[in-house]
């Protein structure tokens, strides 16, 4: 498996430090990165990453024919724009969640991967960067629990309101609560149901909380219904200080024949570390320390940009988490302090 080149097209958002790291463990090099303006992640980027030179010009990493793939963690209303520029200049695309706002980002971006042949791919952190979810993947294969019936996703997050940038508070922006957040657990529920599709039964959006920020929506819900599965998800910005991480991620898995349980960052019974995974069936009532299970999406998807496969997560599947995204936030009921 040949490492890729890659360049970094904005840094907007923590999140571009996993999409680096990731690729980076299977010997990826990054040859430089761009932003514009000087966001809060700046200093932390530089201190992760001082290798990788920063870059006057985003054009130096488009019209650099060593590059395969550009890793955009922009502002999420730019993502979309800077994925085509990319694919348009030959390169394969890592974005960060949401990979668009609107449906006419939506609508863009597929047309461009129809026109020149590039992976567009979103790195669905609480999936691909979880190792409980992967084990969970594994027992459900195997059949632990039966074919499964529902997913319960609960996303609850730390608000952290003195780091956050302008744009966290500006829907136009990031989207809404349901874009944002809720295409992780979206992910999650097609995946472990084998959902091509889905129907958005109900979904609501909020602002319960912050009164003197209107355009921040602190809480989200929907409910799914596809051919195969049933799904419900709660995602919010009400992580309490006590909590000793940034919150308590929650997915519960049902099958016709047991559950299984996901803390994926915390254990608030007392034990130590994240991914643990609860399994109750026929004959196991356990507890599984998850931590140790494998993180296959990035190397799947080098092999794909090599070997122009989709073996990380099919561009169908891609397109169709944040298609529902978006028509959930565009029919939810409006709660609260929103305008």
């Amino acid at each position: 498996m040949k490492p890729l080149a890659l360049g970094i097209v904005g840094i907007d958002h923590r999140h571009i430090y996993g999409q680096l790291e990731g690729m980076q463990a299977h010997g990826c090099v990054a040859k430089g990165w761009w932003t514009e303006g000087n966001p809060q992640t700046v200093e932390g980027f530089e201190k992760r990453f001082p290798d990788v030179p920063r870059v006057a010009e985003r054009a130096a990493l488009l019209d650099d024919p060593e590059i395969d793939m550009i890793l955009i963690a922009d502002v999420p209303a730019r993502r979309a724009e800077r994925a085509i520029e990319a694919m348009h200049h030959g390169k394969d695309v890592m974005t960060d969640k949401p990979g668009c706002t609107t449906m006419e980002q939506l609508d863009g971006v597929r047309a461009c991967v129809e026109e020149t042949g590039r992976i567009w791919s979103i790195d669905f952190s609480e999936r691909f960067e979880v190792p409980a979810v992967t084990k969970a993947a594994e027992l459900v294969a195997d059949g632990a629990i039966g074919r499964v019936v529902q997913t319960v996703g609960l996303g609850p997050h730390r608000l952290n309101r003195a780091t956050r940038p302008y744009w966290f508070f500006k829907e136009d922006q990031y989207g809404g609560i349901l874009i944002d957040i809720a295409s992780h657990q979206i992910d999650q529920f097609l995946f472990f149901t084998g959902s091509t599709d889905a129907e958005i039964v109900a979904s609501s959006v909020g602002n319960f909380a912050n009164p003197a920020d209107p355009g921040l929506q602190d809480f989200g819900e929907m409910v799914l219904s596809s051919a195969t599965g049933r799904g419900y998800i709660r995602v919010d910005w009400y992580t309490p200080d006590a909590l000793p991480t940034w919150g308590d991620g929650r997915f519960t898995i049902l099958g016709t024949e047991g559950t299984i349980e996901l803390r994926k960052y915390v254990d608030i019974a007392g034990r130590p570390g994240t991914d643990h995974l609860f399994l109750v069936n026929g004959t196991r009532c356990e507890y599984i320390d998850a931590s140790g299970a494998p993180l296959p999406y990035f190397a799947n998807l080098i092999a794909d940009v090599n070997n122009r496969t989709e073996t990380a997560m099919p561009q169908t599947h891609c397109f169709k988490v944040m298609e529902l995204a978006l028509r959930a936030q565009a029919a939810a009921t409006r709660l609260g302090n929103l305008k």
